[in-house]
């Protein structure tokens, strides 16, 4: 989170020390100095603070809660601490209590571009654009010379379909700070930019610096990756994406033998006999729509003509089921049908935030809520349930292309990728057994093939009439805010069942990681 400074010389040794470890990230360093500071004295809200910004870098983002909240309890003026508290519930999604820190924050501090820069990116999350971008405004008229603002800017503006005025954000913040990774990989990622020479030699200039930090230095390459794809230059773009996934790699904890023991655990518990016990439980709601699966399979696309539908709100990636899942706990089997019903109507009531019209349905697309679907089941029977579903080379190499802002950590190495997937159909496949048409899947290549009949046969499992301007998806005016937010405002198009071909040389190890899955497409394997 990188939020504390270093402190002044009044600041006792042990804290100076403790800044210092944190300044050059020796954590293991830092924690047992600040562990004693606050053992010799409990109230030190500074050493809090600190063991706040210690927790959040590894993650552990309650544990940063819990000490911010601490300080700000004993001092309820130490802005500073507010400022990071708010930072801590953004990051664990929960942007209306993010909000409401910062609108504290900018009363004490309003000569701060960053507080207000979080409080933009904050409305982004609950879908207030609008706002977002006059803040954005604002900020950057009293502080031009931002480039990570100018950046964030330019994220909001691609939200809103207003991408050529994104364009011009990003090359500001280019401008400004050439070395800026992220800026160029987020025009890269928009998809429809086309890098011309001059680009590519700037950004191998800066790849070629060895002051660059690796975050800068995984998103040129990612942003490279895509310029030499563009040239058909498969081999010289995959040695880029390579070096970007690698790098990412070592910056992130993940181990698909936990995703494959989550799968194996599901497989166990959820049986036909569990779900007929439970019949008649959850929330009667029946507003939702949960699109999940792969990312990169087509959900936005899903998305997108359901969004179009007279009766649908789309509402984008809601961060709510995988919070009530931890609030659930482990053991699903000890919820009263009474728990189920209140987990149910608390999801409709936190996802009420995020809906801006009167129409009656909403979708939720969190892509990873496949790992909670049986969860899903439980609380909200009366919702609707679609997988979508793509070819395995084609989705996961456009995973491992990919730079995800947050999240998916599995989509780093081939191997991760290729164990993820395999256990995203193997968990399906069982619900497919023991919750017969319970999941309506579309497949992207036939959507391709026939898109007409697809999306007759999506409406129609959702339970609604047709709806013609469905099959006018692309010329729906709404806010988009994932990595397609460009191609789903354009017509269906071909290109993307094949981009993967010219790769595949370097794919081995996905495919070994894929195993039977690969072979079987669109069938699942059989159950082992």
């Amino acid at each position: 989170m990188a939020f504390v400074a270093l402190p002044h010389r009044h600041y006792p040794q042990a804290l100076i020390d403790a800044a210092l470890a944190l300044h050059d990230n020796r954590l293991s360093d830092a924690e047992p100095l600040l562990r004693a500071r606050l053992k010799t004295d409990p109230f030190d809200v500074r050493a809090m603070r600190m063991l706040a910004e210690l927790a959040g870098r590894i993650g552990r983002y309650p544990d940063a809660e819990h000490l911010l909240r601490r300080a700000v309890e004993l001092a309820p003026d130490f802005t500073a601490a507010r400022a990071n508290l708010a930072i801590v519930l953004y990051r664990q999604n929960r942007a209306p209590e993010a909000i409401a820190e910062l609108d504290r924050v900018l009363d004490e501090d309003p000569d701060n571009p960053g507080h207000a820069n979080l409080k933009a990116a904050a409305l982004g999350r609950i879908g207030g654009f609008d706002e977002a971008i006059e803040l954005y405004q604002q900020v950057l008229k009293e502080a031009p010379r931002q480039a990570r603002v100018w950046m964030s800017f330019g994220h909001m503006l691609k939200t809103v379909g207003r991408q050529a005025d994104g364009v011009a954000a990003y090359r500001t913040a280019i401008e400004i700070t050439p070395e800026l990774g992220e800026a160029w990989w987020s025009l890269a990622n928009l998809k429809t930019v086309k890098f011309d020479a001059a680009d590519i030699a700037a950004m191998e200039c800066q790849l070629a610096r060895a002051d660059i930090s690796d975050e800068d230095r995984f998103h040129l390459d990612f942003a490279l990756g895509k310029a030499f794809e563009d040239q058909r230059d498969a081999a010289l773009a995959f040695a880029h994406y390579a070096a970007g996934n690698t790098l990412r790699r070592t910056k992130i904890s993940y181990d698909a033998n936990e995703t494959q023991a989550l799968v194996d655990k599901s497989i166990a518990v959820f049986t036909p006999d569990f779900f007929a016990a439970r019949a008649g439980g959850g929330s009667d709601a029946p507003d939702p729509i949960f699109i999940l699966g792969m990312p990169r399979a087509g959900s936005t696309l899903v998305e997108q003509i359901l969004a179009s539908h007279r009766l649908v709100e789309g509402t984008s990636e809601l961060p709510d089921i995988p919070v009530l899942v931890r609030q659930a706990g482990s053991d699903l089997a000890a919820l009263s049908p009474a728990q189920l019903r209140a987990l149910g109507d608390d999801y409709i009531a936190r996802t009420r935030i995020q809906r801006r019209t009167d129409r009656p349905f909403f979708i939720d697309k969190l892509p990873n809520n496949w790992a909670h679907l049986p969860f899903i089941h439980l609380i909200l029977p009366n919702a609707r349930i679609i997988d979508a579903r793509r070819h395995p080379l084609g989705c996961c190499f456009s995973n491992y292309k990919q730079h995800f802002a947050r999240g998916q950590a599995f989509s780093y190495a081939l191997d991760d990728m290729g164990r993820y997937y395999a256990d995203y159909v193997r968990l399906l496949a069982h619900v497919d057994a023991v919750l017969p048409g319970r999941v309506h899947r579309v497949f992207y290549e036939n959507m391709v093939d026939d898109t007409e009949a697809e999306v007759r046969a999506l409406i129609a499992a959702c339970g609604l009439d047709f709806d013609p301007a469905c099959l006018d998806f692309h010329k729906t005016d709404r806010a988009v805010r994932t990595a397609s937010s460009e191609q789903v405002r354009q017509p269906i198009f071909r290109e993307g069942t094949a981009a993967w071909q010219p790769f595949e040389p370097w794919l081995d190890p996905l495919k070994a990681a894929l195993g039977a899955v690969l072979t079987s497409y669109p069938d699942a394997p059989p159950a082992r």
